[in-house]
C-alpha cells in the first residue's frame, strides 16, 4: 500500500528540484565564466598592428627589401610600411631574426619569404632594396665563399641575367628580377669601398685604398664588384639603380654577436668587463643611427640621383673615445683593454655628405647621446630575456606620428 502524499512531501520535492536548479545555474555560470576568460585569452593573443597610412593603388608601390629581417633592414620595413606600401621581405635568416619583423606577419600589405638571393626570385614588385648580406666582420668572414656569392650572384639575380646563348636556351634561361619587371633597384653598399682611406674626408669621387687578398676583401671587394654589375646593368639595359654607401650604423635591433664596437663596447660596459679595443685606439669612425639611415635610403630611392652617395653621420670619434662615452652613459666602472691591432682596420674613417645634403635635403638628426641611450635601453632588456615569452622586440613609437621625410630635390637637378 502507497503512503499518501502530504503537502510536507510537495514541499520537500519543491525545494529539492530548486535546489537543483540552483546547481545546475551555478554549473552554467562556471562554464561561461571558463569561456569569458578563454575569448579574454585569445583576444590578448590575437595580433594588434601598428596604424598604417592608407594609400590609393596609384600612390601605394609594391617593394621588396632583401635582407628585411636584418638590423637596418626591418627599421627600413617598418617605415615602409607605416607610408602604406605593401612590403615583401626576403630574407635567409642569416643574421635576421623573424622578431624583427613579426609584429607586421599577418597583415595584409605585408609578406614574408623565407629566401637565399642566391637563388633566383619570381615576384612583381616595383622598388628593390637590396640590403641582403652580412655586414659585420665576424658573420662575412665566418663564410667568405658566400658572403661573395651573395653580393655578386645575389646581385646578379636582383639587377637581371643577359643571356647569350641561342634565342630558344634565352626563353629558358632565368632572367633577373629588376630587368623582368623594370622596378628600380637600390644597392646598400658600404664605406669598406674606400678601404683604409689615404683620403679624409672620404667623398664619392675617391677610389679607395683596398687589400683584395686580406681578411675583409671578400666583403670589401664583393660590395665594389656589385656596384660596377649594378652601373653595367644600368648602361647596357637600362635599369633605375641607386648606391648608397652606408658608414657605420647602430641602433636597436643590432645582433647582440655583431662583433663591431657598439654592440661590443655596450655589452661589455653593461656587464662590466673590460672593454676591448684593437691597436691603439686613435683609429677613428663616424656613427650614425639608424633611422637617419633610414631617411636617407628611402630619400635616395625616391631622388633623381644614380650615382654612389655616401650616407652616414660626418661626426667623428676616436675609439677610445667612443667607447668612454658608451661607459659614462651606462656608469659602468669597465676598464678599457687594449689588445693587438685588426688586420686591415682602417684608421680613418668619416663620410663627406655634401651630396647628400645637396640632392636629397638629408642630414642625420639624431644625436650621439640620443641614439646610444635607445641603443643601449635594447641591450639592457635583451641581456634580461630568460624566457621565450620575454623577448626583446622593439618598435619605434615615435615613427607612428612623423610626417614623411621631405625629399626637397632642386628642380634643375635632372637624373644622374
Amino acid at each position: 500500500m502507497f503512503r499518501k502524499s502530504t503537502s510536507g512531501d510537495f514541499l520537500y520535492i519543491l525545494l529539492f528540484i530548486i535546489c537543483f536548479l540552483q546547481i545546475n545555474v551555478s554549473a552554467q555560470e562556471e562554464r561561461i565564466r571558463a569561456l569569458e576568460k578563454r575569448i579574454e585569452e585569445l583576444a590578448k593573443r590575437q595580433q594588434h598592428y601598428p596604424e598604417v597610412k592608407f594609400l590609393s593603388y596609384k600612390d601605394r608601390k609594391r617593394i621588396l627589401v632583401t635582407g628585411g629581417a636584418g638590423f637596418v633592414g626591418s627599421h627600413l620595413v617598418d617605415r615602409l610600411m607605416l607610408q602604406g606600401h605593401e612590403v615583401i621581405v626576403a630574407d635567409n635568416f642569416f643574421t635576421g631574426r623573424k622578431r624583427n619583423i613579426e609584429h607586421w606577419i599577418g597583415h595584409e600589405n605585408f609578406e614574408l619569404i623565407n629566401h637565399d638571393i642566391v637563388n633566383p626570385l619570381y615576384i612583381e614588385v616595383d622598388q628593390i632594396y637590396h640590403l641582403a648580406s652580412p655586414a659585420s666582420p665576424p658573420h662575412y668572414m665566418y663564410n667568405p665563399v658566400k658572403t661573395i656569392k651573395v653580393n655578386s650572384i645575389g646581385t646578379i639575380n636582383m639587377l637581371g641575367r643577359i643571356c647569350q646563348n641561342s634565342p630558344l636556351t634565352c626563353m629558358l634561361f632565368l632572367k633577373g628580377l629588376a630587368r623582368r619587371v623594370r622596378a628600380r633597384l637600390l644597392f646598400a653598399s658600404t664605406s669598406e669601398v674606400y678601404g683604409d682611406p689615404e683620403v679624409h674626408p672620404q667623398k664619392e669621387s675617391y677610389f679607395g685604398n683596398v687589400n683584395s687578398f686580406g681578411p675583409r676583401a671578400c666583403y670589401d671587394e664583393s660590395k665594389r664588384v656589385a656596384e660596377a654589375m649594378c652601373y653595367a646593368y644600368a648602361q647596357q639595359e637600362g635599369i633605375a639603380i641607386r648606391i648608397a654607401r652606408i658608414f657605420n650604423t647602430y641602433g636597436p635591433r643590432m645582433h647582440m654577436n655583431d662583433g663591431r664596437v657598439v654592440s661590443n663596447f655596450v655589452l661589455q660596459a653593461l656587464q662590466n668587463e673590460p672593454i676591448t679595443i684593437y691597436g691603439t685606439g686613435k683609429q677613428t669612425r663616424s656613427f650614425q643611427y639608424v633611422s637617419d639611415l633610414v631617411d636617407g635610403l628611402i630619400a635616395l630611392m625616391n631622388s633623381n640621383y644614380s650615382t654612389p652617395m655616401n650616407l652616414g653621420n660626418p661626426d667623428e670619434y676616436r675609439i677610445e673615445q667612443f667607447a668612454s662615452i658608451i661607459r659614462d652613459l651606462i656608469g659602468s666602472k669597465a676598464s678599457l683593454q687594449y689588445t693587438d691591432a685588426v688586420v686591415d682596420d682602417p684608421k680613418q674613417r668619416r663620410p663627406d655628405i655634401t651630396l647628400a645634403k645637396t640632392w636629397l635635403n638629408w642630414a642625420p638628426q639624431i644625436s650621439l647621446t640620443e641614439g646610444l641611450n635607445k641603443t643601449i635601453e635594447y641591450f639592457r632588456n635583451e641581456l634580461h630575456v630568460k624566457h621565450h615569452s620575454e623577448r626583446n622586440v622593439y618598435f619605434p613609437k615615435e615613427w607612428l606620428h612623423t610626417q614623411d621625410i621631405a625629399n626637397v630635390i632642386p628642380a634643375d637637378h635632372k637624373e644622374l
